[in-house]
């Protein structure tokens, strides 16, 4: 289980990453809790207190979302709405406990069956 400031280290190695491709220095402007973890906003440095009315010096940076359970860094898409792209992981989460758990149902199931549990029975 991640924690906030875990999950900022995750963030913040990913745009080390992507600072040299775009000749930048990219900075976490904003942080939101959501159920699954936090929404971590960037963008250049120079712009996290920029006036009103003037340009971004980054464009099509969307927001990361970082789940703390799994440990999973999402980048988002720019172009899809961000309580959208919450909504849709949020939906992947409960999909994939779903699964988790039919699963786990099932392999109890097969275990308590006579003969599938593993155990050879010779003779009478």
């Amino acid at each position: 289980m991640l924690t906030e400031d875990e999950a900022r280290r995750l963030v913040l190695r990913e745009l080390a990453q992507s600072a040299g491709a775009v000749h930048l220095d990219l900075a976490i402007s904003r942080v939101e809790p959501v159920s699954f973890g936090w929404v971590f906003h960037w963008c250049a440095r120079q712009d996290i207190d920029r006036p009103a009315g003037r340009r971004p010096s980054l464009g099509g940076n969307g927001p990361f979302l970082v789940d703390r359970k799994n440990k999973r860094l999402i980048r988002t898409a720019p172009g899809k709405p961000l309580p959208q792209q919450i909504a849709d992981y949020e939906r992947r989460l409960r999909r994939e406990t779903h699964s988790r758990n039919a699963a786990a149902k099932r392999a109890v199931r097969q275990s308590q069956q006579p003969g599938l549990s593993g155990d050879i029975h010779v003779g009478p």
